[in-house]
């Protein structure tokens, strides 16, 4: 029973901070900043490998945040809002330093690449991997495996296809798998 108590009086006091960085508090702001931040660099960080670029985005994204405070409506969470302006910042940033691109769509052998991996591989090294991605299936990858958002919702979001998008995640995925594939054996000959 306490935790649920805490986690309600948590709720309470986010929203009142929200209430208040509405009527531009600046020290609510700060607070809500404090909160968020660290998982909203770490959404930067799967699109933008350069830490310091993801940061900026990151900086400009909260920037969006309190200036468009006011449109929060209170449905739903307020880090899914906030975690869904940074997405688009990240993606504004990646056009805007011409990182991303789409390759004309190509035909789509719907696979899933993602069963039958046996990999004993650390988080930083999938990281790693990802971030070698060519950035629009980066993009993609992260967009659907990561944030869970369906081809309709990513072909919107990026100006593309959902064939585009469907393309971009089959392509991403088989990269991946076989990068997997060849850490698992330098692995595996590493402990023989």
């Amino acid at each position: 029973m306490k935790t649920l108590l805490k986690v309600i009086q948590l709720h309470k006091n986010e929203s009142m901070l929200i209430k208040k960085a509405m009527k531009q508090n600046r020290e609510a702001q700060h607070v809500l900043f404090n909160i968020h931040a660290p998982k909203m660099l770490s959404v930067c960080r799967y699109y933008i490998k350069d830490i310091q670029q993801a940061e900026e985005a990151m900086l400009n994204g909260f920037f969006k945040v309190f200036s468009n405070i006011k449109s929060f409506k209170h449905e739903g969470s307020f880090e899914g809002w906030i975690r869904r302006i940074m997405i688009r910042e990240c993606i504004s940033f990646l056009r805007q330093q011409k990182k991303i691109e789409f390759p004309v769509e190509e035909a789509i052998v719907e696979n899933d690449f993602s069963n039958n991996i046996n990999t004993d591989i650390e988080v930083a090294q999938i990281q790693e991997l990802i971030d070698m991605l060519p950035e629009g299936y980066k993009t993609v990858f992260v967009m659907y495996a990561i944030e869970g958002y369906q081809h309709n919702e990513i072909s919107e979001m990026l100006n593309i296809s959902e064939g585009t998008s469907k393309s971009q995640l089959f392509k991403a995925r088989k990269v991946l798998q076989e990068k997997i594939k060849e850490l698992n054996k330098i692995t595996s000959y590493g402990t023989t």
